[in-house]
């Protein structure tokens, strides 16, 4: 354990300038890492396998720690303590919950891998809004879905926003990116999956229809904030589908239309 008084003491170089998100977009998936923020956070991050390559707390938190401290321990990961005003002026803002971990980044797996016997997935085509992506992964582990798929130009889910917002979701729901969209269509149609693209479209049928007789295994493609569905995607998916809505409201944001669709067509569970 680490006690800290410098904010420009070398080792904390995973935990400088965290709210400059330019940076950090860039910065945390080329170097192997992302950031896990409050205890809870972590300790979901820890119960789903990923390990610590150090932690940062305040003093007043150590106690309500140990089993944390523990896993830093056993995983070799240095513990360092600072008072916190100087956390503050180390990360940029404010820790409610006193306590920071940067984690290693595991590596992304196969699309094949991550949906292996999925009932429901979904991808998120072109989501740049951290605080969607976060709200996103929130409702599929609520809702029954399985896996999340994310675009190339999708916002990374381990953003520490996506994070905090999922409330950790993003270490239960499996996910990866898929390399090449829409093209990603194909290859989850030949998985087994019926495609059903959430769009404003003409041929769109409602979704009390789907949901009546929902497919086996379905695949949600949910657009970007504002401009909804690339033209190509809705064209490529085999069902489109809307949300019948009242009050002269059209859409919905991308996170609450999202849970709208899984919930509908979630699949069945056993038991009350």
């Amino acid at each position: 354990m680490v006690r800290l008084a410098d904010a420009d003491d070398p080792r904390l170089r995973d935990y400088t300038r965290l709210t400059d998100v330019r940076l950090r977009v860039v910065k945390e998936p080329a170097e192997g890492l992302f950031m896990a923020e409050s205890t809870q956070v972590i300790r979901r991050a820890l119960r789903a396998g990923h390990r610590m390559r150090s932690l940062l707390v305040a003093p007043r938190w150590l106690p309500d720690m140990a089993d944390v401290l523990e896993a830093a321990a056993a995983q070799g990961a240095p513990v360092m303590v600072a008072e916190e005003p100087l956390l503050q002026s180390i990360t940029g803002f404010h820790l409610h919950r006193g306590a920071l971990a940067s984690m290693h980044r595991p590596a992304l797996r196969p699309v094949a891998e991550v949906v292996a016997g999925a009932r429901r997935v979904v991808v998120l085509e072109d989501v740049v809004d951290h605080t969607n992506i976060g709200a996103v992964f929130r409702s599929a582990a609520a809702m029954g879905v399985e896996a999340v798929l994310v675009t190339p130009r999708c916002a990374d889910p381990l953003y520490r926003r996506s994070v905090r917002v999922s409330m950790g979701t993003v270490f239960q729901v499996p996910w990866t990116r898929v390399e090449t969209w829409p093209g990603g269509v194909e290859e989850l149609r030949q998985l087994g999956f019926v495609v059903a693209a959430l769009a404003l479209d003409e041929r769109a049928e409602n979704l009390d229809v789907l949901a009546a007789d929902p497919p086996e295994r379905l695949a949600w493609v949910l657009g970007t904030e504002g401009d909804g569905l690339r033209p190509g995607t809705v064209r490529a998916a085999d069902r489109v589908v809307r949300i019948p809505m009242t009050g002269g409201v059209d859409s919905l944001n991308v996170a609450a239309a999202g849970a709208v669709a899984f919930w509908a067509t979630r699949p069945p569970v056993a038991g009350p």
